[in-house]
């Protein structure tokens, strides 16, 4: 298995700085094998089949010596054709071993991906909230793609090229010092001719090729930010199409220069590695001709040492960055294993019960809540909470009876969202305790805990799918009448039945093809389909107008009925209606009961209902 000039090139252009002196502890070598476990069969089997193949192509210019030197020189036919016969069968068996090594090279290569993906998005799926609105989206993704097939290359690319390497060299170097060791010094002798120059080529490739990627990187953060539905309007509405394609340009013209830059030193290396195997081969021939004159050699011997001498230049240069191609597969399990590591500070507890048979009887106990403070900008820190420095929520006592509508309203800031968002344990209290039918929501699981929490938001995400799609994700095995039923239900049934292909029509990036009210009954009727007992309503009909709002209330009738719902609410018709009033004010309740009872205080409620009513202030 030789590898190509460009490859040997592109193995000298990688950026090793740091590498070189970087060592491997031996916990990150555990882990590694602990991955490659499973595939311990396949690699051995893998491993073989590049040291049986390394031999059979050193045999040929052995066996070629043979048949000038033996065969040819004693006239004997029958020991030419065994010869023959033995080149081609192993002709043949080489390509049946190149076929069996590719397939344990992808069996391995791909398994690792499977696995190390499957892993990775398993863990950060469970990760709090905190740990996504401090990374970067881009940054996870790379982890995901970038450095899962980084990794997987360390047994398929950087370990099968440097055990291809190393036995071909080493078979190689052997059968030319069996045959005469005076030209086998002589080849190796020649070779800095190869690698000085071919270093300093390769420093030049390191230097284009890393401003390529930086500038390859660019190019798709800004594709990344123009081509979402957002971007994309955002550009329509304020941007100058003729400055975004400039410097659009201007980047991929510079790619494109460095592309020739980069195609002309390749061919430079690749003349370079022509030139010295045709002088080391020339050399090979004149000297070693010399001999033969002398009788000193055979002309079979020659004739076998010209065929080896191109063999030794291309592995050996392979192997000079051997330590480092090893190194940066190992960098790539290290950043796989960094987000692997990162801990989830909210997890089930190892004696954590279902939550069954919920009635809906919600009871914040003395809580008080501070989001916790970032550890750091790097992958590694993001979870790394630190205690917070200032508390949002203060002493909340609030004890909300099965059935009960809440509308929770208070001044902007006053911790509204921050309290609705404690109860399906997106964070967990700093102090306190919120119960669910009397069980602590940290002693039950989280799946059932959600699963009995339907959540309605100001803006309902849409994933890029089908309204069939969107509807099932709480719900997959809902059937299509059951659907239909929430869908009427939330009075979107009949937008459904308008669009090209009902429930089959994709509704586009975060759901563009619908209009905000649409949404919103498209989430309500997604809640429904969820059939929860306990509805979180947070802003769902603050930016509506007067039509989807109507329609909106409408299905917020049905949705709620028989269930206990928290609303966060701008709304005169929701806050008059519901059953109880919580007022916050800085993280604290400072006010609690029915509409009529408030007014009747003279509080902040009926400050703010004042200021509602003259539309001079949402709440």
């Amino acid at each position: 298995m030789q590898p190509s000039a460009f490859h040997v090139m592109h193995q000298m252009s990688r950026d090793d700085k740091g590498l070189r002196d970087k060592k491997v502890n031996k916990e990150t070598r555990r882990r590694v094998w602990e991955f490659a476990k499973p595939y311990k069969g396949m690699i051995f089997g893998f491993l073989l089949t590049l040291v049986i193949m390394s031999v059979l192509q050193a045999l040929p210019p052995f066996l070629f010596s043979k048949i000038i030197d033996v065969a040819i020189e004693d006239d004997n036919r029958r020991y030419l054709n065994i010869l023959a016969t033995i080149i081609v069968v192993a002709a043949f068996v080489t390509a049946g071993l190149s076929l069996l090594e590719r397939w344990w090279s992808a069996r391995i290569g791909e398994g690792l991906i499977y696995d190390l993906r499957s892993k990775l998005f398993d863990h950060v799926q469970r990760m709090p909230i905190s740990f996504f609105t401090r990374s970067q989206t881009g940054t996870l993704i790379s982890r995901l793609n970038n450095d899962v097939i980084g990794a997987q290359r360390a047994f398929t690319g950087t370990l099968g090229s440097v055990v291809s390497n190393m036995i071909s060299l080493g078979t190689t170097l052997v059968a030319m010092f069996y045959l005469e060791w005076r030209l086998t010094l002589l080849s190796l002798v020649l070779l800095p001719l190869f690698i000085i120059p071919a270093k300093r080529v390769g420093k030049g490739l390191q230097d284009i090729t890393r401003e390529g990627f930086e500038l390859n990187a660019s190019m798709n953060n800004t594709m990344t930010e123009r081509f979402n539905v957002s971007g994309a309007l955002l550009v329509k509405l304020f941007g100058d199409p003729r400055t975004e394609q400039g410097e659009f340009s201007s980047r991929a013209g510079r790619v494109r220069d460095i592309g020739i830059k980069s195609a002309m030193y390749s061919r430079t290396f690749l003349i370079a590695l022509t030139l010295v195997g045709a002088v080391g081969t020339a050399a090979i021939y004149w000297i070693g001709g010399q001999l033969a004159i002398s009788d000193d050699i055979s002309i079979g011997t020659l004739a076998a040492l010209s065929l080896y001498v191109v063999r030794i230049y291309t592995p050996l240069t392979s192997l000079t960055g051997a330590r480092v191609d090893i190194m940066s597969a190992y960098v790539s399990f290290e950043r796989v294993f960094e987000i692997l590591d990162t801990p989830n500070p909210i997890t089930d507890k190892d004696d954590a019960i279902d939550l069954t048979g919920v009635t809906g009887e919600i009871q914040f106990d003395n809580v008080t809540f501070g989001y916790p403070e970032g550890g750091g900008t790097a992958i590694a820190e993001l979870a790394h909470d630190k205690p917070p420095t200032e508390m949002v929520l203060h002493d909340i006592d609030l004890t909300i009876p099965p059935g009960s509508l809440v509308a929770i309203v208070g001044p902007s800031g006053a911790g509204k969202s921050t309290l609705t968002s404690l109860l399906p344990r997106l964070y967990d209290v700093t102090e306190g305790a919120i119960r669910v039918d009397g069980h602590d929501v940290r002693d039950v699981t989280q799946q059932s805990l959600r699963d009995s929490i339907g959540v309605v938001s100001q803006d309902p995400h849409m994933f890029h799918d089908t309204v069939a799609a969107n509807l099932r994700f709480g719900q997959p095995d809902a059937t299509e009448a059951e659907m239909r039923e929430a869908s009427t239900a939330a009075r979107i049934d009949r937008v459904i039945d308008g669009l090209p292909d009902g429930f089959d029509t994709v509704v586009g990036e975060r759901g563009y093809r619908l209009s905000g009210g649409e949404k919103q009954r498209l989430a309500i009727a997604r809640m429904l389909l969820k059939d929860p007992k306990v509805v979180i309503l947070d802003e769902a009909t603050s930016h509506l107008d007067t039509e989807n709002e109507a329609l909106v209330q409408a299905a917020l009738t049905n949705a709620l009925e028989g269930r206990t719902a928290l609303i966060i609410a701008h709304r005169l018709s929701t806050i008059t209606a519901a059953d109880l009033i919580v007022v916050l004010d800085e993280g604290r309740i400072v006010e609690t009961g029915t509409h009529d009872e408030l007014m009747g205080s003279a509080g902040l409620y009926a400050d703010l209902y004042e200021l509602l009513v003259n539309e001079e202030v949402t709440i």
